[in-house]
């Protein structure tokens, strides 16, 4: 046991070594393009002062509102929500640069979200108004192949927002934030196919949208669009289930609600802290600290400076700045988070990128 623990100790402090080594980041924003936006844009993330270079356009592809990566860095996979339709885009590593390679029918309306699953053989991506989700497999040189998997979800009201793979990469959740629901299904990399396997049900008009991961794997954060609230749950790898353990509101306790929403539900990198972010009226980050026992959630408070319809949200992988995409106010603005209690302070920085939806960050190299 002694040697397990040192041994756990050893990597986690090499890998924040690691990240930490890191003096920059490239980092990409997916937008939905019109008049003035014609793609994805890019910039530089300075680790030294959390500044960003100017942005610029690296690669024009319509409305790409939710972008991942490839785990080989070469690629990057962008849904064109206004076209249904999946996007592959090569990497310049030395410029930033994308170019696009080819792109595939989402085979449903308004596909919002996708992820690359780690092994690198398939995109899977969920279609929000079409209310289903599908697996696209990946060719050797990046380029999409047709769908191999397609999933149609049944009930009055379906709206898939987004989808995830477990760490062991066995099974495939999916947001239906109609349903309310998280239906899951199994799934096999190597055939590239999505097979029912069950569903967790969210409170009665709650809206789940987007999910994320503690680092240990057994725990899963949502958050509920439609009443403001984000969920800890409980995941058993072994049967492929979620289990609820606590929902709370991410406003303020003195707040009146009247409408609004939330979109992205991020966990810092050290596992300690969970952000949620609410879009019109309230327009903030709410902060929520972890019980590192239990992983029950803490409101610690919310930080609302400058923001302005917070679409996505991101955390670079030191943990030192958060980005936020202000969708309505057309720019992206950082904060600097404080590692003992996870509070944002907002610094100086803040550049413009039209219509922004979506951050995610890559080492330059």
């Amino acid at each position: 046991m002694r040697f397990r623990v040192s041994l756990t100790v050893l990597v986690c402090a090499a890998m924040l070594t690691s990240a930490h080594a890191q003096e920059k980041y490239r980092v990409y924003f997916g937008t939905y393009t019109d008049d003035v936006s014609k793609g994805v844009y890019q910039c530089e993330l300075n680790l030294e002062d959390g500044s960003l270079s100017e942005p610029t356009l690296a690669g024009e592809t319509s409305s790409p509102s939710f972008l991942a990566f490839h785990p080989n860095g070469k690629y990057l996979y962008a849904v064109n929500e206004r076209d249904a339709s999946v996007s592959a885009l090569a990497i310049d590593h030395k410029t930033g640069n994308l170019t696009v390679l080819n792109s595939q029918p989402s085979q449903g309306a308004a596909p919002c979200h996708l992820i690359v699953d780690p092994t690198g053989k398939n995109v899977l991506a969920a279609n929000y108004s079409g209310g289903s989700c599908i697996c696209i497999p990946i060719k050797a040189d990046g380029t999409l192949d047709k769908a191999s998997s397609f999933q149609q979800h049944v009930g009055k009201r379906i709206n898939g927002h987004s989808i995830h793979v477990d760490p062991a990469n066995r099974f495939a959740l999916c947001c239906d934030l109609g349903l309310d629901k998280v239906i899951i299904y199994a799934f096999d990399a190597a055939k590239g196919t999505l097979t029912a396997h069950g569903a967790f049900d969210t409170p009665k008009g709650a809206g789940p949208r987007h999910f994320a991961w503690h680092p240990d794997g057994k725990t899963a954060y949502i958050n509920g669009e439609s009443d403001l609230t984000v969920m800890a749950c409980d995941y058993d790898a072994d049967k492929g289930t979620l289990t609820q353990t606590q929902v709370l509101s991410t406003l303020p306790r003195d707040v009146e609600r009247k409408g609004g929403s939330t979109a992205e539900t991020v966990v810092h990198p050290s596992g300690k802290f969970v952000y949620v972010s609410n879009r019109d009226p309230y327009n903030s980050i709410a902060i929520f600290s972890l019980d590192p026992k239990t992983r029950k959630l803490t409101a610690v408070g919310h930080q609302s400076t400058g923001v302005k319809t917070p679409r996505n949200f991101a955390i670079e992988p030191t943990g030192q700045y958060m980005l936020v995409a202000n969708q309505s106010g057309g720019n992206v603005i950082v904060f600097r988070i404080d590692q003992s209690t996870g509070e944002l302070t907002p610094t100086s920085t803040s550049v413009k990128v039209p219509n922004p939806v979506c951050v995610r960050f890559m080492a330059i190299k």
